[in-house]
């Protein structure tokens, strides 16, 4: 258990924060959890809070290149749109939080053991541990700001995060759900290329 903690973060709401967590970064200040629903025409990512209340809700509209996607608060005021760049060498994913504030998601050449993806604009850092489906967030100075963590074997997506900087919170909801088209886009990609080999 100790060993599976280590690697692996993800808990269901309710649950106590993982102890490797709060033995490098002390206690959250919150944690959300997403669940993924897939309708004809539309994939929606419900985030809830401890008490399952939903806080915020990403939807996008299939079919479409571009996999543009709105977030919205729990009141339906709208919070964030993200978008992903196409023919780019680079997984680049843009975000326009409703404030105004802009940024950009840019990952870098896969690592064998952890991805690491800018968030330029913002000077933050997302880095990852494919292994174990942690990643955690850091701002420009270094400081923790988030650590998300998704659900092995899941058939509905799911994540947790820990959130440290509340201020911060809208803006790591809009990261969490681009995360999560990220991944599930690599894993779409690694399916076809597998599918593709084995045709061969």
């Amino acid at each position: 258990m100790g060993v599976f903690s280590r690697i692996h973060r993800f808990r269901e709401a309710g649950e106590e924060a993982n102890v490797n967590n709060v033995a490098r970064f002390g206690q959250p200040a919150r944690s959300l959890y997403t669940s993924t629903k897939v309708m004809t025409l539309h994939h929606r990512i419900e985030i809830t809070d401890d008490a399952g209340n939903v806080v915020y809700r990403a939807e996008s509209k299939f079919p479409s290149l571009h996999d543009k996607t709105e977030i919205y608060d729990a009141d339906g005021r709208h919070v964030a749109h993200m978008e992903k760049k196409l023919f780019t060498l680079h997984e680049r994913h843009f975000v326009s939080m409703e404030d105004g504030q802009d940024f950009e998601l840019s990952n870098e050449l896969f690592h064998l053991v952890k991805d690491i993806t800018n968030l330029e604009g913002l000077g933050w850092q997302l880095q990852g541990n494919i292994l174990g489906l942690n990643f955690e967030l850091y701002d420009q100075a270094g400081r923790i700001l988030a650590v998300f963590s998704q659900k092995l074997f899941s058939l509905h997506d799911k994540y947790c995060v820990d959130i440290y900087a509340p201020q911060h919170e809208k803006t790591v909801v809009a990261i969490l759900v681009t995360l999560q088209h990220m991944i599930r886009d690599r894993e779409a990609a690694s399916s076809s290329s597998s599918s593709s080999s084995s045709g061969d």
